[in-house]
């Protein structure tokens, strides 16, 4: 897998190591990527994670709904987290997350395909029990070359306010 990703348009004011709650916006969209997935890598993560037929097994992956080899679930959601760690979540004041709304795999990973994060912040808002942090909604989407959805996310972060 290639990590080495950068921003595909608009990106933050902020760099990533300077980056407090302020500094997120409803509203805002920023994409990243791109990271390609290879037939080797889908196996790999499959074997020790996720060792299903569909993801191990090429013989019976061919003759099965998806025609191939295609990549756990799990897999593509680590390929969505390291992107969303590398580009979008503070290095300085991430705290936390409380978790996940929505995780939806609306179309397969295959071997071979390019992708690319798009998040965008729903919500952003002060903590009312905790003044030196704010909660920071998001939707995620993994997309890939043909701009299909391969994961739909909804995440929280809990990020320290600056100067609190």
């Amino acid at each position: 897998m290639t990590i080495s990703t950068r921003a595909l348009g608009d990106d933050f004011a902020s760099p990533i190591d300077d980056r407090y709650f302020e500094d997120y916006t409803a509203g805002a969209t920023y994409e990243y990527g791109h990271v390609s997935v290879s037939e080797a890598e889908i196996l790999e993560f499959a074997r020790r994670f996720d060792p299903q037929p569909i993801h191990v097994d090429a013989g019976f992956a061919v003759a099965g709904p998806f025609k191939g080899i295609i990549a756990s679930g799990w897999h593509t959601g680590s390929i969505m987290m390291r992107l969303f760690a590398d580009h979008f979540l503070s290095r300085v004041a991430s705290l936390a997350s409380p978790g996940v709304d929505e995780l939806r795999w609306p179309a397969p990973v295959r071997p071979g395909d390019s992708l690319r994060l798009r998040v965008t912040v729903l919500e952003a808002r002060a903590s009312r029990s905790k003044p030196d942090r704010g909660i920071v909604r998001t939707r995620a989407e993994l997309l890939n070359q043909n701009d299909e959805v391969v994961l739909h996310t909804l995440p929280m972060n809990l990020l320290g306010r600056r100067g609190v």
